[in-house]
């Protein structure tokens, strides 16, 4: 793998998750990545922009459900390289079966397709680097930038320098807003946005090591799969058996080659309405009356939306739906009855 170049990357996007956080915009039947949250493209357009340039990537893999394979289509072209999980595993057993169906000796880069990165220069310049370090067998992650005590986010906490990268010394579990403050005044410590660059082969024979029975029962769905067009069905009955897990647990926080690539691209995982405002810079959609209101934002797909005198508030009108909260209760959005019970 030494001798290849970043030409063999292979990015694997990953549609996943029902983006229940941004309820009542983002439903079941065309969750998140699938909006045009930011711009006019949707999320999963813009991330299947980022990794177009074909000098540097090869034609991209896209993971998704049965259910959303025709919107996959829609957006992403007919030519797309799609695999349709027939349920889902979390993020290991996707990356297993992309990494199955990727040219041998390439590196995969896994990105997810619900994400928002502002510098574009940036996120490439990173994939090659972390590609460098994938080519000397390191599985890689993106370690974004902290720029805020974020406390729902996973940290990467580096380790020795490599060339374009540090080891990968610890990861951690989304901390309390002490211990994320202390992580920023550290300055050792990245945020984990779920980006990671690894070889085909040595992911695989990591996962082999690791999660043995996913690694076969992956294997096994593959095998028995059968392709249709530019869609491929892996067998349900062995992947059904599977035990899921994110790669984080299965593979990344398991192997001694751990790396990381530091990067500040702008980056957001888009993962609640005041992430989304952030993203916006607090701007709403369309016409509204806002009086005597400080950060407040509205988003509606037509109503017309005044409010007066309010802080820290977010209104989302979406059919027969309105929601409003603040920043607190953002991530508590998912637990609603309309999100949860769809």
């Amino acid at each position: 793998m030494k001798g290849m170049t970043t030409k063999g990357i292979q990015p694997v996007i990953l549609c996943g998750g029902g983006g229940t956080r941004l309820w009542p915009r983002s439903r079941r039947a065309k969750p998140k990545p699938f909006l045009p949250l930011l711009g006019e493209r949707t999320l999963f357009q813009q991330a299947l922009d980022r990794v177009g340039e074909r000098g540097t990537f090869a034609p991209p893999i896209v993971v998704a459900g049965e259910a959303h394979v025709p919107l996959v289509r829609e957006q992403g072209g007919g030519e797309l390289s799609i695999i349709a999980e027939p349920t889902g595993r979390n993020t290991a057993p996707a990356i297993a079966l992309a990494a199955h169906r990727a040219p041998e000796g390439s590196v995969l880069l896994v990105c997810p397709s619900d994400h928002h990165i502002a510098d574009e220069a940036a996120f490439r310049a990173a994939a090659e680097a972390a590609a460098r370090l994938a080519q000397d067998g390191h599985l890689v992650s993106f370690g974004i930038e902290a720029v805020s005590p974020h406390t729902g986010y996973g940290y990467l906490l580096r380790g020795e320098e490599l060339p374009g990268g540090y080891a990968l010394e610890a990861f951690v579990e989304k901390p309390d807003l002490e211990t994320a403050q202390k992580f920023l005044a550290d300055g050792r410590y990245s945020w984990n946005g779920g980006i990671f660059a690894f070889g085909r082969e040595r992911f695989l024979e990591d996962l082999a090591t690791h999660r043995p029975e996913m690694a076969r029962l992956c294997e096994e769905a593959i095998a028995q799969g059968e392709a249709d067009g530019a869609v491929f069905r892996p067998a349900e009955a062995p992947f059904a058996r599977i035990e899921g897990d994110s790669v984080d647990y299965a593979v990344m926080e398991n192997t001694r080659k751990a790396a990381m690539v530091p990067v500040s691209m702008g980056w957001s995982d888009i993962g609640n309405w005041d992430a989304l405002r952030e993203a916006r810079g607090g701007e709403s959609t369309g016409e509204h009356e806002l009086r005597d209101c400080t950060n407040v934002m509205v988003d509606s797909d037509g109503p017309r939306v005044c409010v007066v005198g309010m802080e820290d508030v977010i209104v989302v009108v979406d059919g027969d739906d309105i929601l409003v909260t603040n920043a607190r209760g953002a991530q508590s959005v998912g637990k609603l009855d309309g999100a949860s019970r769809q």
